[in-house]
């Protein structure tokens, strides 16, 4: 098996668990349900809670692109947000765990959503656009992904601000300004990649 198929093998089993975070009838979920006296807040909750999924999307995209023949700058691309994400699924699964929340289920084995229940977070791919991507062949694919992931970006740049807004955690808010940083640098070479 694949480490493209081993990834999104893992991709029900997550949804399932994010799911069950999400309900408004679960006295559990996210949103709500955090002690005044807390150092957190609902807004850190949430963007720890949405932020995994979305980061894991972002790795079974790495896992996709490393099986490929790509490009050195391509390649130094994919290890450089592998290296970023992995760790700080890891924090941000911590805080949950730390906090008493649900921490979707695979994230540490970088879960994802594949079904589309993730899609009302900024940036999400749907399903048929990863199934798409994974069956693209040739030179076309390195765009298509460069294109994909700078929406994905812009996705966790805009969850990153609503932290900043209205978080409470240090750790939190301090993640959230170095994605806004990081992921706006990337976004940049990026776009410099589809340029030349």
């Amino acid at each position: 098996m694949t480490t493209y198929h081993r990834t999104a093998a893992l991709l029900a089993a997550a949804t399932l668990a994010l799911a069950g975070c999400s309900d408004d009838d679960d006295p559990d979920a996210a949103g709500g349900t955090v002690p005044e006296s807390a150092p957190y807040n609902d807004a850190d909750v949430d963007f720890a809670t949405e932020m995994i999924p979305h980061h894991a999307q972002a790795l079974i995209m790495v896992d996709m692109a490393a099986t490929r023949d790509v490009s050195p700058e391509f390649g130094s691309l994919l290890e450089q947000i592998r290296a970023a994400q992995a760790p700080e699924i890891e924090q941000m699964s911590d805080w949950l765990v730390e906090w008493g929340e649900p921490v979707p289920d695979n994230a540490r084995d970088h879960g994802g959503m594949g079904d589309g229940s993730g899609e009302d977070m900024p940036g999400m791919m749907d399903p048929d656009d990863v199934d798409d991507l994974g069956s693209m062949m040739g030179s076309g694919f390195e765009d298509r992904w460069l294109t994909m992931m700078i929406e994905h970006h812009e996705g966790a740049i805009e969850m990153s601000e609503e932290e900043l807004a209205d978080g409470e955690f240090d750790e939190a808010t301090d993640l959230a300004g170095s994605i806004v940083e990081s992921q706006t640098a990337e976004i940049e070479q990026m776009e410099q990649m589809l340029a030349g």
